[in-house]
């Protein structure tokens, strides 16, 4: 699948950053064009891999390069102003070559969490290829402003999209962890699931072909309807054989003697399990997905059909969906076996409940505390009614 992805924020823009490093390592060629789009400059100058044209910066008149400080109400208020320099960028993509947009932010700042929902708005009204979103919600340590944000901009974002994929750094953040480690290793995670689940299908010079193809109308299909969608994976090392391929894998499929057939599919089966009841970029309840992906990567002679199926009949059963679509990805050279589930359409997601319920005490109480303060800093500058005279 070839996409044009935006990284909208200070967030946005590592993980654009990210996925075209993956790309220039495994040569999967998912990134057919990157922006990124900040108010912040130090942010666009931290970025290695997304082109120096791509990367614009908006708001100077209004924040001097300076970033928005985690109000996204005026990084909403930037990004309408300044959608005509963000539609510079786009314009130099060439959309005829592309089959989504991807809009990636981080949903607890402001930039990228004001800027995200008015640039997919934008996109959808232009262009006819599907816009979807990635949107990373921020760790509930993270204080009441960005839980607040983050409630915001995803009621509102899931609205502008054709759909909305959710990473949730509460479920990965890892305790004693340094910030910039963390974050190192969530974005290595999203780019990983992301990137196979992207790359399937994308046949290579002199790369075997799968049995049962993956290709962009099935992920196309599978997040249609928009929503609110998740990706589990797992994975297991497997020792590379020289020779494989389709041949072989019929081979095994008849009992033949390169690989065991029955082993093979117990591994896909057990990995399909692992993906979807381990962690999922957005934790929640599986039963009523109303649409699910399931793709096997790896080695051609550890993938097997009737291992897919069985592994897509258990999902299908899993979820109460009769929209599981399922194919493998050759991947030589990987040294294993990993499964990609794409969940479309979850509707029993704790975490979002969670995330409104305290984003309403939030601002609840950031209400009160204005009011108070205004009351308070009354009292401090006057001296029992006896007011001084104003200079002006």
């Amino acid at each position: 699948m070839k996409l044009a992805m935006i990284g909208f924020g200070q967030a946005g823009g590592k993980v654009v950053d990210k996925f075209l490093e993956y790309d220039k390592r495994t040569g999967s060629e998912i990134v057919r064009a990157a922006a990124a789009v900040n108010t912040a400059k130090a942010d666009l100058m931290g970025l290695e891999h997304i082109p120096e044209n791509q990367r614009v910066l908006i708001g100077q008149s209004r924040v001097k390069g300076h970033g928005v400080g985690a109000d996204n109400e005026l990084g909403a208020e930037i990004a309408e102003e300044d959608i005509d320099e963000v539609q510079g960028a786009i314009d130099s993509i060439p959309v005829h070559e592309v089959d989504a947009f991807l809009v990636v932010a981080g949903l607890g700042g402001g930039t990228g969490s004001g800027g995200a929902p008015v640039l997919a708005k934008h996109l959808k009204r232009i262009y006819t290829e599907p816009v979807y979103g990635l949107g990373v919600l921020p760790g509930s340590d993270e204080g009441g402003i960005y839980t607040l944000n983050a409630a915001r901009s995803f009621q509102t974002f899931v609205r502008e999209v054709d759909n909305l994929m959710v990473f949730d750094n509460d479920a990965w953040r890892k305790t004693g962890e340094s910030v910039q480690g963390g974050y190192e290793e969530i974005n290595e995670e999203i780019v990983r699931r992301f990137g196979i689940l992207f790359g399937a299908g994308e046949i290579q010079q002199g790369q075997e072909v799968a049995e049962s193809v993956v290709d962009s109308s099935e992920i196309i299909n599978t997040l249609s309807g928009g929503g609110v969608s998740t990706v589990g994976y797992a994975e297991e090392e497997v020792e590379e054989r020289t020779s494989g391929g389709l041949l072989s894998r019929l081979r095994n499929d008849d009992g033949g003697d390169e690989l065991d057939s029955a082993h093979t599919t117990n591994r896909i089966t057990s990995l399909v399990r692992k993906a979807a009841l381990g962690r999922l970029t957005l934790p929640c309840e599986i039963e009523g997905a109303e649409r699910a992906l399931l793709v096997l990567a790896g080695p051609p002679e550890y993938l097997n059909r009737k291992g897919i199926e069985r592994g897509r009949k258990w999902l299908e059963e899993q979820t109460g969906s009769m929209e599981v679509r399922g194919g493998d990805y050759p991947y030589r050279g990987a040294g294993f076996v990993a499964t990609v589930i794409l969940l479309a359409g979850v509707t029993n997601v704790p975490r979002i409940k969670e995330l409104q319920q305290v984003a309403i005490e939030a601002q609840d109480n950031l209400d009160e505390i204005r009011e108070e303060s205004e009351d308070n800093l009354d009292d401090l500058v006057s001296d029992d009614g006896d007011e001084l005279e104003s200079l002006f």
